[in-house]
């Protein structure tokens, strides 16, 4: 396995510097966030290292550049819009740039691609199906014809009142990851999987990883801290921000030592990036970068550094 980051979480960086800091924290990959230019209202969300609309021989060489200077690696390209939105205009950018997001990553030869199903939120499930198979059969035969795999992360996207009640992603639990599957059978779809969002949802994140083994293309490194007083007064109908809350790997209800055992039974020997939505390491560029630099420390405990094994 290879421990990285997404790059999300540095968006006053460019490209070069946030290879520098992975470099000097001992990371092995990033992921690469790529969403189109211009302001996004949601956290994390808008941020763009790679220019996926210029990919120029010079962008290839400054990435090569940076790759071969700091020997990290690109684990995937990620963008996460809601490409099932019932703003027809919004749904359209999204899949015309996750389309754009496909051919660079073929074009700039990397195999990953990392986003969200989508939904319409006030609708079922049922009742967003058939947009979702004539939005991503399209969208999975690009990918498949590019040679990339495109990782579905499993967070609901259910947080905040305008995302209420279904969220704004489908691809939320194993039986809707059945459905996905088996209606898009494709190598080129699969899991971006983060265990935190199981927790949230009062589910088992070790199970799934062993009946969906081979669909796991990316990881993603999250941890959660369940409120159970706070969950008591509200219950699990509540808005989940009121009573969950992201933590660093190690500071919250994920046993990580399970995680990687599981992880390692399913023969994964993919990335694991860290996703960082800790609210108490955003204040400062400085507080993120620590943030980065404690869950390597941590996560090396389970992911071992091979650049410092000496045969």
């Amino acid at each position: 396995m290879q421990l990285g980051f997404v790059s999300a979480i540095l968006p006053d960086l460019s490209f070069e510097d946030v290879f520098a800091v992975a470099a000097k924290n001992e990371y092995d990959c990033v992921e690469v966030c790529c969403w189109p230019s211009g302001k996004a209202e949601r956290r994390y969300a808008g941020v763009s290292h790679i220019d996926v609309l210029g990919v120029t021989l010079e962008l290839k060489d400054r990435i090569r550049s940076a790759i071969d200077s700091t020997g990290v690696r690109i684990s995937g390209l990620g963008y996460y819009p809601n490409p099932l939105s019932p703003d027809a205009a919004e749904a359209e950018s999204a899949v015309a740039h996750l389309r754009a997001v496909i051919t660079a990553a073929s074009q700039l030869g990397i195999a990953r691609v990392n986003t969200f199903v989508g939904r319409d939120w006030k609708l079922s499930i049922d009742e967003n199906w058939p947009r979702f198979l004539q939005t991503w059969r399209p969208l999975i035969q690009h990918a498949e014809d590019q040679g990339v795999r495109i990782g579905i992360e499993n967070c609901p996207m259910l947080f905040s009142s305008d995302e209420w009640p279904g969220g704004k992603n489908l691809a939320t639990c194993p039986a809707i990851w059945t459905r996905m599957f088996s209606d898009i059978p494709s190598p080129s779809f699969g899991l971006n999987y983060d265990p935190s969002h199981m927790i949230w949802q009062h589910m088992d994140y070790l199970a799934p990883m062993r009946f969906f083994r081979d669909k796991l293309f990316h990881i993603h490194a999250k941890d959660v801290r369940i409120d159970r007083i706070r969950l008591d007064q509200v219950g699990i109908m509540a808005h989940p921000q009121l009573y969950h809350t992201p933590k660093l790997p190690g500071m919250g209800d994920v046993n990580w030592g399970q995680f990687f055992s599981t992880l390692t039974d399913c023969g994964y020997d993919g990335p694991v990036c860290v996703e960082v939505e800790d609210r108490a390491y955003e204040g400062t560029l400085e507080d993120r970068c620590a943030s980065l630099r404690q869950s390597a420390v941590y996560l090396r405990n389970f992911v071992p550094n091979r650049r410092n094994i000496t045969p």
